[in-house]
């Protein structure tokens, strides 16, 4: 029911019993095969008549779903309710997805390997210096100048990925997880780092050096005057699943260029 959860089913070796995924989910490729008999709607806004016809073992749902979709018992259809708003729920879902489909040591497995990952970038980063990094998950695009920012505050997903990085929040303040942020107020936050998350094939159609123009309505910001606005295209980094570690590797790599990441297990993704 989400593309987190699909993502997560094929990283177990469940794809072969996945019948239905909604609309927006992506990867892995072979989804989009799946989706040609089991596009089942969307994720507030699911075809419920879709899914009753593809006769599942189980629906499988985020916590959010869970709270604003009809009751899938009442019809008969067993559920699974897993978490990820955090880190932890995403690691945590491993195991319980796995539990569930019988992917148990697998599922286990796995959940201590990201863990392992991620506190090996924490430990080469723990005592190094530690930028203001402002997450930019949203904005106008095509305009020439910057406009309804979404940011990335202070108790949100990112927040996490952020601090495991080696990096600390630029936005503080706590109550709105994604706030919209002015021009203004990204000249009193002045980060040292920013991360501008666009969407999949706008650098292509847009081009990187428009894209980084934009920034210049606030050139007397750190991350701008230094060159650190750093431009995410990759789907990966606005899905909150198993792909996290890849945010989590590459945002570090970017962060810290200081520290030599040559025996990385893979090359950033991220153009700065």
């Amino acid at each position: 029911m989400a593309p987190s959860i699909t993502e997560t089913l094929y990283a177990l070796g469940l794809g072969d019993r996945v019948v239905g995924v909604a609309r927006d989910c992506h990867y892995p490729p072979e989804v989009e095969k799946v989706k040609e008999t089991g596009n089942v709607g969307g994720y507030y806004d699911p075809n419920i008549e879709a899914i009753l016809a593809l006769k599942p073992d189980l629906v499988i749902m985020l916590e959010e779903q869970a709270q604003a979709l009809p009751n899938f018992e009442k019809l008969g259809l067993e559920t699974l309710v897993v978490s990820h708003q955090t880190v932890k729920g995403i690691i945590e879902s491993f195991s319980i997805i796995g539990g569930k489909c019988g992917r148990g040591p697998e599922g286990r497995r796995m959940a201590r390997d990201l863990q392992n990952r991620v506190d090996r970038i924490r430990e080469r980063t723990r005592n190094l210096p530690r930028p203001r990094v402002l997450f930019v998950l949203d904005r106008t695009f095509g305009r020439g100048q910057l406009s309804d920012l979404y940011v990335a505050a202070d108790d949100s997903y990112i927040d996490t990925i952020i601090d495991w990085a080696g990096g600390q929040n630029a936005y503080s303040r706590r109550g709105v997880r994604y706030p919209v942020v002015s021009t203004e107020g990204i000249m009193s936050l002045n980060p040292d780092v920013i991360v501008d998350l666009v969407p999949p094939g706008l650098v292509q159609q847009l081009g990187r050096q428009s894209l980084l123009d934009d920034w210049n309505d606030v050139k007397t910001v750190a991350a701008v005057k230094n060159h650190r606005v750093l431009i995410f295209d990759q789907d990966y980094a606005c899905v909150p699943g198993p792909r996290f570690l890849q945010l989590v590797e590459d945002l570090a790599q970017q962060i810290h260029p200081e520290v030599d990441w040559s025996d990385a297990s893979r090359q950033g993704h991220a153009e700065k």
